[in-house]
């Protein structure tokens, strides 16, 4: 390698020190990172406050969850305690019925047409008893 390393020329650079221990890149296992995304959403938590506590960037969380959404990360059944997601079913709006009319049991459907001393009564078939009653008598008082 020709370069200057702005030591001596000698060949001896000075004293080198080996540091041992963690680098700054984590290798993390994928059950860890589906842990981590499932973790982040819990209802009210912050995904700077999940990432910090796991020595990890909010980016790489964002990225996890995406993943673990898109099935491309599983999360191990004893890191969900709850379903994290549920599936979304989404049906097209049912056309409203219009609903039938119907002559009530108790009553006949239809008219009813009287003819009563030479007087013509028509009504419906849902009319009253009571007040039909009244009509037919008042025709044939009105007739004698």
């Amino acid at each position: 390698m020709d370069g200057y390393l702005g030591g001596s020329s000698e060949g001896y650079a000075g004293r080198i020190e080996v540091i041992e221990g963690r680098t700054g890149r984590r290798h993390r296992s994928e059950a860890e990172r589906a842990r981590i995304a499932a973790e982040s959403l819990v209802p009210g938590a912050k995904v700077a406050d999940v990432a910090r506590r796991h020595g990890a960037t909010r980016w790489q969380v964002y990225d996890w969850r995406r993943k673990l959404a898109a099935g491309q990360l599983a999360v191990p059944a004893e890191a969900m305690a709850e379903p994290a997601f549920a599936t979304l079913v989404v049906e097209p709006p049912q056309a409203e019925e219009k609903p039938v009319r119907r002559a009530p049991k108790n009553k006949a459907s239809g008219r009813i047409e009287l003819v009563i001393e030479g007087i013509t009564v028509r009504v419906g078939g849902d009319v009253d008893e009571v007040q039909l009653v009244r009509v037919i008598r008042a025709v044939r008082a009105a007739g004698e």
